[in-house]
């Protein structure tokens, strides 16, 4: 790693870690209905909201009611974003005069994007207008994170909260993620972005000449689209030649600072954060990884403010830090070394393939590891270019969970279940009741976890199994072996994680991806939602266990050392056979020469 790579690393690190604590404080004041900075000039919003739509915002509601609100809330949603896809040539700012969305391409964008998928199976400047990406698309992308940011507030209420069965108000948490925490920071970021080129307009697209021609070869097409063929059966090629070129416009900056804050990831361009309107300078670079990680990261510290035990958020955040950073330290490696057999024919063996020189190896790395280990899918460089290795790496923080740091909430309800496993099994281990944060682990939370935890998981064998055998999922492969098979886990990985990135050789929009792809995002989303509201109905019920000499401290460097092994134990023991048949076996055939 050069110098400059290096200081670029530590200097964001710096600030990612300077910014946790403030944003954690001030998210834990927003949920505990505490006066901030905003609350004179956002208070008469929120509660304007509340009167028009027949909220009481004192009402607190039970996990089965918190779990209604929140379903029919997104089946609402979902809903309206279906209509507006297939009604989108019918719409309003659409200069480009794009048609609807097919009906299943329409199932699998809604879905996606009401679930914080934003697994996108078009090409956004091919696709959608500017009505669709605005109150289609953008709105989602507020919505569907704050989704999850009122579920772990739930939780964490089910922690600190003793003999009750309330756990708060949905539309009231769900209003104060929005209002206070994701438009305010989403502003900002929007007008850095803009400063740094990332444009913002409504102007058509624009047609301009190129300044010298060029040509390409491809092939011949009948009036009804099918490729005509010689007398031998070889297709007919034809030359075309270039002359201009022409450049999409569009809102982008509004959309390209929610989709990073809101870890939702769908790019308004298909080339997403490698795109120069999109991510146009190292700067800018950064600002999106830092905002992909920010909320994430400062919720570890909204959770030990609210259970009165800050050192039990630092832990968490510990544990995410540690992997992440040897996930990087991993990818770094192997891309550095890239390929052994392009290295002997003399060429430079850094694998540059697919990145951009603009963010070189480290930024683009960052920024893999960053979208990954969260939910959010924005890609600054094409995974499938990555070497078998370096595919590995974000294969595996998907794989995980994606709670490294995880998506705005998503994230930390999934490394609680992890730590109430953790803690568990550790009291097992020394034949105690389990405790965790003064709440005794029993058999419904275990249950409740593994649910949270593996669902994702058997989803993603289970329909890559299918897929093995279906012959429209196996002709969507660009690439035949160990790589296709690779591009199919990857993909149903994805979607069942709620991530959205993909390895680009995979073509995904065809009816056995768009609809049992928007399945395994339903169940990937909301059984372990509804699992971690159960298990937080369960946890507020319970009283209080003051700590004793046998309770094993959830807030120190011993228990953050266990987390870890249970997080990578799982991890390895669910998916190192599909590993070993897709990356590894790619890795090995490499390393052999072939």
């Amino acid at each position: 790693m050069s110098t400059y790579d290096g200081m670029q690393i530590i200097l964001f690190s710096m600030v990612l870690l300077a910014l946790i604590k403030p944003l954690g404080s001030y998210m834990a004041k927003v949920y505990q209905g505490e006066r901030t900075l905003l609350t004179s000039v956002l208070a008469p919003c929120e509660n304007f909201l509340y009167r028009i739509s027949g909220v009481n915002k004192d009402e607190e509601m039970g996990w089965q009611r918190y779990a209604l609100a929140m379903l029919l809330f997104n089946l609402a949603l979902f809903v309206a974003l279906f209509a507006i896809l297939i009604t989108q040539h019918l719409l309003p700012l659409n200069p480009q005069k794009l048609p609807a969305f097919s009906w299943q391409l329409a199932l699998n964008t809604a879905i996606s994007f009401t679930t914080n998928t934003n697994w996108q199976a078009y090409a956004g400047e091919q696709a959608a207008s500017y009505f669709t990406q605005m109150v289609g698309l953008t709105v989602h992308n507020f919505v569907s994170a704050a989704t999850g940011m009122a579920i772990v507030i739930a939780l964490i209420r089910g922690f600190c909260r003793r003999k009750t069965s309330m756990l708060g108000n949905f539309w009231v948490d769900m209003t104060r993620s929005v209002l206070y925490i994701l438009l305010p920071i989403s502003l900002v970021a929007a007008l850095v972005l803009v400063s740094q080129g990332v444009i913002q307009n409504f102007n058509p697209y624009k047609t301009v000449p190129l300044l010298q021609e060029t040509s390409y070869d491809k092939p011949k097409l009948d009036d009804k689209g099918s490729p005509l063929k010689d007398g031998n059966g070889h297709p007919v090629i034809e030359k075309v030649i270039v002359k201009e070129v022409q450049i999409p416009m569009g809102p982008v900056a509004s959309q390209e600072a929610i989709k990073e804050l809101g870890t939702n990831g769908g790019g308004f361009f298909n080339a997403n954060s490698a795109h120069p309107f999109e991510n146009p300078t190292p700067l800018s670079n950064m600002l999106e990884i830092l905002l992909i990680l920010l909320i994430p990261g400062a919720l570890t510290y909204t959770f030990g403010v609210m259970v009165g035990n800050t050192r039990q958020g630092w832990a968490l955040l510990g544990v995410m830090l540690f992997v992440m950073i040897l996930a990087f330290g991993v990818l770094q490696s192997v891309e550095s070394s890239g390929n052994p057999l392009v290295a002997n024919l003399g060429v430079q063996s850094v694998n540059m393939e697919g990145k951009e020189v603009r963010f070189g190896l480290a930024g683009s790395s960052l920024f893999t590891v960053a979208t990954t280990g969260t939910s959010c899918g924005a890609v600054n460089t094409m995974h499938d270019s990555l070497t078998p290795l370096g595919g590995m790496v974000p294969l595996s923080l998907i794989l995980l969970g994606e709670i490294i740091f995880g998506g705005v909430g998503s994230g930390l309800y999934t490394m609680l279940a992890f730590s109430i496993i953790a803690v568990f099994v550790s009291g097992l281990m020394i034949g105690r009741t389990p405790e965790y944060l003064g709440k005794k682990i029993e058999v419904r939370e275990m249950w409740l976890s593994i649910l949270t935890i593996l669902t994702a998981g058997v989803v993603v064998l289970i329909l890559s199994g299918i897929a093995m055998v279906t012959p429209q999922a196996v002709s969507s492969m660009a690439n035949p072996g160990a790589h296709g098979l690779s591009e199919v886990f990857y993909g149903i990985a994805s979607m069942a994680n709620n991530n959205g990135s993909a390895f680009a050789g995979l073509n995904a929009n065809v009816s056995f991806y768009n609809l049992l792809g928007s399945l395994a995002m339903i169940i990937g989303r909301y059984v372990p939602a509804v699992a971690v509201l159960a298990m937080a109905g369960s946890l507020a019920e319970k009283k209080y266990v003051p700590p004793s000499l046998g309770t094993l401290p959830t807030d120190k460097a011993p228990f953050a050392i266990w987390l870890t092994l249970v997080i990578l134990i799982v991890g390895a023991l669910t998916f190192f056979p599909a590993m070993s048949l897709g990356p590894i076996v790619e890795q090995l055939t490499m390393l052999g020469g072939n």
